[in-house]
């Protein structure tokens, strides 16, 4: 593989930007040669008249839509996160409600699947909160207050056997029972608010990654 298809592969499993630096770490490759591999990738995009496009703000560097589309991708984005969830997606939220706050490490570990896709659904759904550990250099997950209010719970700790789950060595093998009763319950309270607030979600993000191009394209 080379370097450029390296970097794309990277850039597109990531649910944040990347630095040079980062990205020089994961692959090898000398700071110099990232930014030339990521200038011909973005060229290759726009030669191509990719639906694809990659920005860069502040020395990172992120896969993103094509501009052009951003309206076609916001009617998607609205009815992707106002749809069911999926299994993999249930049992990730599970995980993060029982366990977190989790590293996506921690949360692929016990999954056992790469979870990077299911993260930003969660996180355009409005469902987790992403907060970044200084100490650490790495993201983690948490369910939100908004996630909290839909089950009419005060607490994470309230959720029906949390002290013993929260420490449960199997931890996979003993949510299993709970994603059940979590559907159940998403189903009951979500219908109506939680679709309201995905639109909402989904208008945001689709601000931001607008703004973030416009910017980009500025400068």
């Amino acid at each position: 593989m080379t370097l450029k298809s390296q970097l794309e592969s990277l850039l597109f499993v990531s649910i944040k930007a990347l630095s040079v630096k980062e990205l020089s770490g994961l692959t090898g490759g000398k700071t110099n040669e990232i930014e030339d591999a990521l200038s011909e990738l973005a060229h290759d995009y726009e030669a191509a008249g990719s639906g694809l496009a990659l920005i860069k703000n502040n020395s990172q560097y992120q896969i993103t839509t094509a501009g052009d589309n951003a309206a076609l991708v916001k009617e998607f984005l609205k009815s992707e996160t106002s749809g069911e969830l999926s299994q993999p997606s249930l049992e990730a939220l599970t995980i993060i409600a029982y366990r977190g706050p989790i590293s996506k490490l921690e949360l692929e570990k016990i999954r056992g699947i790469n979870c990077s896709l299911i993260i930003r659904n969660l996180l355009m759904r409005g469902l987790i909160e992403e907060k970044f550990d200084k100490t650490k250099q790495e993201n983690y997950y948490s369910v939100s207050l908004d996630f909290i209010r839909f089950l009419g719970i005060g607490s994470v700790k309230e959720l029906p056997d949390y002290e013993k789950l929260n420490r449960a060595e199997e931890l996979k093998e003993a949510l299993e029972d709970k994603v059940e009763e979590l559907t159940a319950v998403l189903e009951k309270a979500s219908d109506e608010v939680v679709n309201e607030m995905a639109a909402e979600v989904a208008d945001e993000v689709m601000e931001m990654e607008v703004e973030t191009e416009a910017e980009i394209s500025e400068k």
